[in-house]
């Protein structure tokens, strides 16, 4: 039998083709593989380079601690220098003071005879009026005035007899201007009708104008915005009583 041609053999050819095709898968999957493997190989030591270095967070880093600590201690001083210094503005001066005790004890007189007056017999009902509205009003004015001196961190009342000395001019609190004198107030109890209407308002006057002006100096001289206000609204408010008294007694 005479041998075949190998070169002519269709089978030896697609044995060939299929040899040559196997290679080629061979070399097409094995070279991506080792590149990929190669790649990922630098990839995990890279990986493992990275996990190596600890990233603190900022609270953590030893300078940022120290700084935190260093300006949290100048807030914390600046905070508690204005919160000082504020409150030894609000404790007010002499004047502040010195005007709520002794215009303290001025409306409790003012108090005292108008409590006196509504007790008699035969007053005018407009002076009885007048005289209600004192009592309610000044009684306010102290529960205010004490509050005051209580917010300032002062005494709600002098520790000593010496008033006016905020006004360069001391003097016993009995003897304050416009205090009416134990006699005056046992004159005006012991009176009765138009006596009495007529004590009362002269009583009154005087006492008011007098407090008109140790509110007038106050309303002036006084540290605290709070303290002049109030200055000026009894001032005020005493000025329209006068002129009220005054009217209602012609």
């Amino acid at each position: 039998m005479a041998n075949a041609d190998p070169g002519t053999d269709p089978r030896v050819a697609r044995g060939n083709d299929v040899d040559d095709e196997a290679r080629d898968g061979v070399t097409r999957d094995e070279v991506p593989e080792i590149d990929d493997a190669d790649d990922d190989g630098g990839d995990h030591d890279q990986d493992e380079e990275d996990d190596d270095v600890v990233v603190l967070s900022w609270w953590q880093h030893p300078l940022n601690v120290v700084a935190l600590v260093v300006a949290t201690a100048l807030i914390a001083g600046m905070v508690g220098w204005l919160v000082g210094d504020d409150r030894q503005s609000e404790r007010g001066g002499e004047v502040d003071v010195g005007f709520l005790h002794d215009m303290r004890v001025h409306h409790e007189q003012a108090v005292e005879m108008s409590y006196t007056y509504l007790d008699l017999e035969g007053t005018s009902p407009g002076l009885r009026t007048v005289a209600g509205g004192i009592l309610i009003g000044q009684n306010i004015d102290i529960g205010r005035m004490i509050q005051m001196l209580r917010d300032m961190g002062r005494p709600e009342a002098a520790e000593t007899d010496t008033a006016m000395a905020w006004m360069g001019m001391p003097t016993a609190q009995a003897e304050m201007p416009g205090m009416a004198t134990p006699e005056q107030l046992d004159e005006l109890a012991a009176s009765s009708g138009a006596a009495a209407d007529e004590l009362f308002v002269e009583l009154m006057v005087t006492h008011h104008e007098a407090g008109v002006h140790m509110a007038d100096v106050a309303a002036q001289d006084a540290e605290l915005a709070k303290v002049r206000s109030m200055a000026r609204s009894l001032a005020n408010g005493q000025r329209g009583e006068i002129a009220e008294l005054q009217a209602l007694l012609e």
